[in-house]
């Protein structure tokens, strides 16, 4: 098929770009390089090249309806991918409207694009960040248990996943994957793409540009959480295992109309757990401070993975470890 994948220049779009490659799919990149890379499209490109199959890239913005409708129009796509949006919490705590704006608002233009052009299966990469601060009994998180965003970010793909239902419940034709991400990191296996946005805010991101001299210290933002070491508690996801739930996905279409999934190990680890790790495979001890929490931070997001396991067939690969071992070779390469 050819597949156009909106933010495939960023991080986990790029990751799953590659493996539609593998696949042999044609690839059409709609981004427009606010926190991806054309370095990433590049490596794309010359990818796509040993796999014998096309990339096309055009830097668009969702929000122009104009120049994204003229994508659909001249490219003839089989399916959607949608990555793009912003993702900081804090920041959307700080900004709300950049994400309704953003995150929201375009992917109505997205999905109008879609409809007008008979472009009939949907992924949308949406966030655990929908559950917000779940009571234990509700751990871990099932996609038909309570959601309550505590954070504008969440609220907004929250918004998108019910929009999502809606267009698909009045076009019989329209079929959608929503895959709410856990906590998405370490890089490609074979080392060709990982985590290059600047100023992330993710813990591992952190660890690693700590361990590396690239920060002389880390934080960790908060230690009286009820948790047994008081830092919160994350379900981290293998990006490599993260981009194969979307393959299983178009597959899951050709057969189902739709539906809500998680992505995670079902396994959670806290912030010190983390550390401690980065700590074991980089052999360096590192220096980490306690300060404040932030605002938006759940105490503990855990995924069950019991749905996509038996009606996908997906299966993860890597562990903690690897997650690890991996993103601190990326680091180490660029």
């Amino acid at each position: 098929m050819k597949i156009l994948v909106t933010g495939g220049a960023g991080y986990i779009g790029s990751h799953v770009v590659k493996q539609l490659l593998d696949k042999k799919n044609d690839i059409v990149i709609v981004d427009n390089l606010s926190t991806g890379f054309q370095k990433t499209i590049n490596t794309l490109k010359k990818y796509a090249l040993t796999k014998k199959v096309k990339l096309s890239f055009y830097k668009v913005d969702l929000s122009d309806s104009k120049k994204l409708e003229a994508v659909f129009a001249k490219e003839k796509v089989a399916g959607v991918i949608h990555f793009a949006a912003s993702i900081v919490v804090s920041e959307s705590v700080r900004d709300p409207l950049k994400y309704y704006e953003n995150n929201t608002s375009n992917t109505i233009n997205l999905l109008k694009a879609c409809l007008k052009y008979n472009v009939n299966k949907f992924i949308f990469s949406s966030t655990a960040a929908v559950y917000g601060d779940l009571e234990p009994r509700y751990l871990p998180a099932k996609e038909d248990g309570p959601v309550h965003p505590m954070s504008p970010y969440g609220q907004s793909k929250l918004f998108n996943e019910k929009i999502i239902q809606d267009v698909a419940f009045v076009n019989p034709k329209f079929k959608y994957v929503i895959l709410r991400y856990f906590n998405a990191v370490g890089a490609s296996v074979d080392g060709l793409l990982g985590q290059s946005t600047a100023n992330a805010t993710h813990l591992i991101k952190i660890a690693l540009e700590t361990t590396l001299g690239k920060r002389k210290k880390m934080f960790i933002n908060g230690t009286d959480y009820n948790t047994p070491d008081g830092t919160c508690i994350r379900d981290y996801i293998h990006v490599d295992d993260l981009a194969s739930a979307h393959i299983k996905s178009l597959s899951y279409l050709n057969k189902n109309k739709g539906g809500v999934f998680n992505c995670g190990y079902s396994k959670g680890f806290s912030v010190r757990e983390v550390i401690d790790m980065m700590k074991k495979v980089s052999d360096n001890d590192f220096k980490v401070e306690i300060t404040k929490r932030r605002e938006g931070d759940p105490t503990a997001v855990v995924s069950n993975n019991t749905k996509i396991i038996s009606e996908m067939g997906w299966q993860p690969k890597y562990d903690l470890k690897i997650i690890c071992e991996t993103a601190l070779a990326w680091e180490r390469k660029i």
